[in-house]
């Protein structure tokens, strides 16, 4: 079957848009996304099959430290904030939501989803875990209040140094993971599935979602 029409539209420009543009419009759609987000990562957690990078660093630091799965994600976001001075890098609105949203919707899914499920349910959560993970990152992405704090190190880092961000992601989620790994953060098939799916997962929806900015003024027009 071929792909949609939809599906082939070229993503437009994500880059960072004021907050007076159109903000009944992309504000809900910023703050829906990133509780999607952090619902996400309880589910994939309840599932007990391996999480993504930054939820095995938030798992296994939750070992060692008296504060819940969705604190430890703020005070991780915090931290990654300050590795953004040397990179030259600015916050935006959307930098500080992603931090408040994702450890508020994180620790409430964990309250709503119950442990010790069978391996049946497990799987299916973690299936759906991911794809509404990619899901939730097209539509907080697409709303274009700028990048979290681990994205915007990213591109930073990458910015800085010349290489590309594929390389620099990458040095960066092995980093995170092993240092999670170390700490008793669980890894599984979970962790592979995500590395694998999440990104065409996004890259299929962002198009649906991705705000385009003001239409162009027709010729003539003031």
């Amino acid at each position: 079957m071929l792909p949609s029409r939809r599906s082939r539209v070229p993503v437009p420009d994500l880059g960072w848009l004021p907050l007076r543009e159109r903000p009944l419009r992309r504000l809900p759609q910023l703050f829906i996304g990133l509780g999607l987000y952090g619902f996400s990562l309880s589910v994939m957690v309840r599932a007990s099959l391996g999480v993504n990078p930054w939820s095995v660093l938030y798992e296994g630091l939750a070992r060692h430290v008296p504060l819940s799965f969705g604190t430890i994600s703020a005070v991780v976001g915090v931290l990654v904030l300050l590795l953004w001075i040397p990179l030259r890098q600015r916050p935006r609105f959307g930098t500080f939501a992603n931090i408040a949203v994702l450890a508020v919707s994180a620790d409430l899914g964990l309250l709503l989803i119950p442990e010790g499920l069978g391996p049946a349910a497990r799987t299916a959560l973690l299936v759906a875990g991911v794809l509404l993970n990619g899901l939730s990152i097209a539509v907080y992405v697409g709303a274009r209040f700028g990048p979290g704090p681990r994205d915007g190190l990213m591109t930073g880092a990458a910015a800085s140094t010349g290489r590309s961000m594929r390389s620099v992601r990458t040095l960066i989620e092995m980093t995170v993971l092993a240092a999670g790994w170390l700490l008793g953060g669980g890894v599984g098939a979970g962790t592979v599935l995500y590395a694998l799916a999440v990104g065409p997962v996004t890259q299929y929806f962002l198009p649906w979602f991705a705000y385009r900015g003001p239409a162009p003024r027709r010729p003539g027009k003031p």
